[in-house]
């Protein structure tokens, strides 16, 4: 690991399957022999407030839920503006970020009372904030799968294949296999390494 304790934040919109995303990860980790800790937060959730997992991971000491302001070590984003938000609280110059292209639009965009910001400057105000930027395409990846809320699952390929983390795409694989019924994981398999190839 590059620092213990390793701080990951993903973060993201209510639906989006943030909290799936954080518990396969946070599985793996713990049976690779990690003390983990995984502390949430939600806004208005079920109206499409955000979510905000922390995970947290040491093989020295069990931490607190929520990590300190400026300290996580990776950022991934279900959503752009979401990725942003966070950004100035938690990242720091060295923090790499992961972040979906796909927009949410939220209830003031949709009945036309705000403008989402446009894509090019979001992008780069996030490059700004990171000392790397990765800018996928989860959900147009998902879709060609078969069905958006996979997107999640294109994500967490995509953190694993930074190999930041001290789990193997086997090992989230393996998890892929344990929490989705036989007729989900293979596609929810393809999603991952899509999403894990990105990265390479």
């Amino acid at each position: 690991m590059i620092s213990d304790p390793l701080n990951l934040i993903i973060t993201g919109v209510g639906g989006q399957g943030n909290v799936l995303a954080s518990q396969i990860l946070g599985k793996a980790l713990v049976k690779s022999g990690y003390l983990i800790t995984v502390g949430e937060t939600y806004g208005l959730s079920q109206r499409g407030g955000a979510v905000l997992s922390h995970i947290r991971i040491s093989k020295k000491e069990k931490l607190g839920p929520l990590m300190p302001k400026g300290l996580a070590h990776i950022v991934a984003g279900l959503e752009p503006v979401e990725t942003l938000r966070i950004l100035p609280e938690y990242g720091n110059p060295n923090v790499i970020v992961i972040t979906n292209s796909r927009p949410v639009h939220p209830l003031g965009v949709i009945a036309g009372e705000l403008e989402y910001p446009d894509l090019d400057v979001l992008k780069k105000s996030i490059q700004d904030l990171s000392s790397k930027l990765y800018w996928i395409e989860a959900t147009s990846i998902a879709m060609e799968l078969g069905n958006p809320i996979m997107a999640n699952i294109v994500m967490l390929g995509a953190i694993i294949g930074t190999k930041i983390l001290p789990v193997s795409s086997d090992d989230i694989l393996q998890e892929i296999k344990e929490n989705f019924p036989q007729n989900k994981w293979e596609v929810n398999e393809k999603a991952f390494i899509h999403g894990f190839n990105l990265i390479l």
